[in-house]
């Protein structure tokens, strides 16, 4: 199966830097998210079933990028509490010393107030490989699943077979990757012991 990963369009958060978690903004409305989502919506017309998190930003991008499908929300897509630094960014945040200490775990001590990596990466992942189970029981040769920055690094994080780390997969707004997936392998073996074939980045100009 070929899936492809799409992190939503640009808010108006990502915009102005901030850290937009679980902050529920639609999509910034401008002449490049709709320049960008025509470019992309050619390079998909294969796609035949699409997966996505309940968020107001992926759920434009669906109907931005899939007009005719109605998306399946998977509510474990959705991205990470900031907790702390929810919907604020470095300026606002660097004189925290809570800021400071997370800065210097490399990300990886949980947010203050907020979800921890692993406690995220775990739900995201689950609801991941959930959708990418059900989209092949029901014979998509081409899905996508438009969800979030932190979501698609965790996803690739952990079906990557070279084991490259959760901050290889960053990815732009409106951008993503294209996958090729072992049907066989998904649907006989469980998380942790699933790959992808191959994995090329979804560019767009």
């Amino acid at each position: 199966m070929e899936l492809i990963l799409i992190r939503h369009f640009q808010t108006k958060g990502n915009l102005e830097g901030r850290y937009i978690g679980v902050t529920d903004e639609p999509l910034l409305q401008s002449e490049e998210v709709h320049r960008l989502a025509a470019a992309l919506r050619e390079r998909l017309a294969g796609v035949e079933a699409v997966c996505a998190s309940p968020l107001k930003r992926c759920v434009e991008t669906a109907a931005l990028l899939f007009p005719a499908i109605t998306p399946v929300l998977y509510p474990g897509l959705r991205e990470c509490d900031f907790g702390l630094f929810e919907n604020k960014n470095y300026e606002e945040l660097k004189g925290l010393p809570e800021y400071q200490r997370w800065l210097d775990s490399g990300g990886r001590i949980p947010f203050p107030q907020g979800e921890g990596r692993d406690a995220f990466c775990r739900r995201c992942c689950g609801a991941f490989h959930q959708a990418v189970e059900q989209l092949l029981q029901k014979g998509v040769g081409c899905g996508a699943v438009v969800f979030h920055g932190g979501g698609i690094m965790a996803a690739l994080e952990s079906i990557d077979p070279r084991k490259r780390d959760f901050y290889s997969w960053q990815v732009k707004n409106g951008g993503g990757y294209r996958l090729r997936l072992d049907e066989k392998e998904w649907l006989q073996n469980v998380p942790g012991q699933r790959t992808f074939e191959s994995c090329e980045p979804l560019l767009i100009e």
